[in-house]
């Protein structure tokens, strides 16, 4: 009889946790209204003042090279990120242009590069591994057009902790939306 009440509790346990657990736990939300956009990033993540570059970055408190950023690029009017190419030929031209342009001394692999649809809109999901002349990392981005602005939206991470975060990367990189 004890045996059953005690099994009995344990899957009331189990089946009451498991509801706490949400598939976005450990994640927060961030809202940019004016320029239409958001995003969740991992809890203990602060913002990041950065002169002349991205719209907003947050990195680990922790692992301060761990980081999301947003970046914002004027493109012709009336332009779908499908008039900029497939995401193989986008996700080239990114690694050429921002990830790892000429003269950085960054090399960027495209791993992967495939197309997604989501709130009417069509985002690229790229995937690179990035070689620095003292570290390896890996990056993840989504890319959209939208009112003639290009959105890319970075996750970047050192190799070494790749298999830790990439889940949870992947999670805050299709989180990325615009509106």
């Amino acid at each position: 009889m004890l045996k059953r009440i005690v099994a009995l509790l344990l899957i009331v346990l189990t089946v009451t946790l498991s509801g706490c657990v949400s598939p976005t736990g450990g994640l927060k939300s961030y809202t940019d209204t004016s320029d239409g956009y958001q995003f969740l990033y991992p809890n203990g993540w602060i913002p990041v003042q950065v002169a002349n570059g991205p719209d907003v970055v947050f990195h680990d408190l922790i692992e301060e090279t761990e980081n999301v950023s947003v970046v914002i690029s004027a493109v012709a009017s009336g332009k779908t990120v499908q008039d900029l190419g497939s995401p193989g030929e986008v996700g080239y031209k990114l690694s050429k242009s921002a990830i790892a342009p000429p003269g950085s001394g960054r090399e960027a692999e495209l791993v992967n590069a495939e197309a997604r649809e989501g709130s009417g809109k069509t985002y690229y999901l790229l995937e690179y591994a990035v070689k620095l002349p003292n570290q390896e990392r890996h990056n993840l981005a989504s890319v959209v057009v939208s009112k003639g602005k290009l959105y890319t939206f970075n996750a970047s991470t050192t190799e070494k902790r790749w298999k830790n975060v990439k889940n949870q990367f992947q999670q805050v990189v299709d989180s990325f939306q615009v509106y």
